[in-house]
């Protein structure tokens, strides 16, 4: 007689009930002159994504303005929210004919890991459970403040600090990063964004040719900087093949890159060394874990871009935990001008590094983090 095998029990079926959007606006005194803004910025915005299922949880994420979205909620609501890559899919094609609708994946992956009951970088693979951050500055300070500034994230713990070039004459910039290099010597690996690859909408200034890129590139080898981001304008794969092949310099670039197809040409043509898109702005973490593998595959450096709030870094180094394994993620952080008050106001509690740099994720299901349900309220303006 065969033994009567025992049936599994059956996992509880959840359903989208919902998804909604909010955004948030918080005011900005004094205003944060962001060096690759020829604006003072007075606020500083935030588009929070919720995603409720009929059993009461929610999935929360945050990053660019879901433009395009609305009318769209009926493609997801009633569906298995665990439907990760068909929800891709759908958002692949809404992001073609609309705008960035990105955060909606980050919250279907909080979502799922609340499900699951797991933290998300174990869904993602389980390598890590922390990463160590650099500091990216935001501002351009004079020589002698930038020198004090990196003085500072060395005694936060930080191992590297990004500085940014666009003074108008790329000299003025060599002048304050050769300062910064005087003051602390080695003990901080040094990073250099040229901010070329884009404009805003109100900035009409040309990118740098690859002759003006090569000749800041020769500076930078001088000074022994880590990498050059975006040197050059983000459709010149030629030129950043031939600046790669020209210097010594990791090439680093990709951070507002609209479509995943166009990651894949940046590592299939040999245009860097370094891949920087953002979880919430391009591909999501379902997108993007699939570019996180092909980089590592071709011996590239997987790191993202994180310039959106604490909820965007959040999520990017659940990604790059789970799977990735480059030295260090970009933390946006420039105090004061930048501070964590501004960046996760959004947040109950801010994202914060430890004395040793790294950012620590907890074993807590989904993302991990917790809102400040009062200042949402209070900053909410649709």
């Amino acid at each position: 007689m065969h033994a009567r095998s025992k049936a599994l029990p059956r996992a509880s079926v959840h359903k989208i009930q919902a998804v909604s959007i909010s955004h948030h606006r918080l005011p900005l005194s004094p205003p944060f002159n962001a060096s690759w803004d020829t604006k003072p910025r007075t606020h500083f915005d935030a588009t929070l994504v919720r995603v409720t299922t009929d059993t009461g949880l929610v999935g929360l994420g945050s990053g660019d303005l879901m433009l395009g979205f609305q009318g769209h909620e009926n493609l997801f609501v009633g569906q298995d929210p665990l439907a990760l890559e068909r929800h891709y899919r759908v958002l692949t094609n809404i992001d073609f004919h609309y705008g960035r609708c990105w955060p909606l994946d980050l919250a279907l992956w909080d979502l799922a890991g609340k499900i699951l009951g797991a933290p998300c970088w174990k869904l993602l693979g389980g390598l890590a459970s922390r990463v160590r951050a650099y500091a990216s500055s935001g501002t351009l300070r004079d020589p002698g403040a930038q020198a004090e500034a990196a003085e500072r994230y060395l005694a936060e713990g930080f191992p590297a600090l990004k500085l940014r070039f666009h003074r108008g004459d790329w000299r003025d910039d060599v002048r304050a990063l050769e300062a910064v290099r005087s003051r602390i010597g080695d003990r901080l690996e040094l990073l250099v964004d040229c901010n070329q690859g884009w404009r805003l909408p109100w900035d009409t200034e040309s990118a740098w040719t690859f002759k003006d890129a090569l000749a800041v590139a020769r500076e930078l080898e001088r000074l022994k900087v880590y990498w050059m981001e975006e040197p050059l304008h983000r459709a010149d794969h030629a030129g950043m093949r031939a600046l790669r092949e020209a210097t010594d310099l990791r090439i680093a670039a990709g951070e507002m890159t609209r479509q995943i197809h166009e990651l894949r040409d940046l590592i299939l043509h040999g245009c860097v060394d370094v891949l920087q898109p953002d979880a919430a702005l391009v591909g999501g973490i379902t997108g993007l874990r699939r570019i996180a593998v092909m980089a590592q595959e071709h011996h590239l450096v997987f790191t993202p871009h994180t310039w959106t709030n604490g909820m965007g870094v959040t999520a990017n180094a659940h990604l790059m935990a789970g799977l990735g394994d480059a030295p260090f993620l970009e933390f946006p952080y420039d105090p004061p001008e930048w501070s964590l008050a501004r960046r996760d106001y959004m947040l109950a509690e801010p994202l914060t590094v430890d004395p040793g740099g790294y950012l620590n994720l907890s074993e807590a299901p989904g993302m991990g983090y917790a809102l400040d349900e009062g200042r949402l309220l209070a900053t909410r303006i649709g």
